[in-house]
């Protein structure tokens, strides 16, 4: 069981990984050893709440494909172990995240005193580039 918050969780049959061998530099072992773990989760399949799915299939993040479709590698680790730890914990991090709601931003306005302030620093600016200009007499 994979568990997302306090009432949702998601079977361990839901969740499809393969051991695939990792990409870049790790000398003779790289070739050898499939480290690397390729996570896929179908959202539409899924038992999650109906809640929990409109909100993964309207969020628009490149590990969500056209089919609804979850796909994770992970192979940042040298043990396969705990890349799998990994690709769990980011599946479990981009349902979080597709599921908060933020808070509605309040408009604000400037106070008088940070107005005044500006204007002042202006009108200072103001009179140092007049210093500038030719002097006459």
């Amino acid at each position: 069981m994979l568990f997302i918050s306090n009432n949702v969780s998601i079977p361990e049959n839901e969740i499809d990984m393969q051991a695939v061998r990792a990409q870049g530099a790790g000398g003779q072992n790289v070739n050898k050893v499939s480290s690397a773990i390729h996570l896929r989760f179908d959202i539409k399949s899924s038992s999650l709440p109906l809640f929990y799915k409109e909100r993964l299939l309207a969020k628009r993040d490149h590990h969500i494909t056209k089919d609804g479709v979850i796909i994770i590698k992970a192979q940042e680790h040298r043990t396969q172990d705990m890349n799998r730890q990994a690709a769990k914990e980011r599946l479990v991090l981009i349902i979080k995240q597709a599921t908060m709601i933020k808070k509605p931003r309040k408009t604000s306005k400037p106070s008088y005193t940070s107005k005044q302030k500006r204007l002042d620093k202006k009108t200072q600016r103001g009179k140092t580039k007049s210093m500038r200009g030719k002097v006459s007499f």
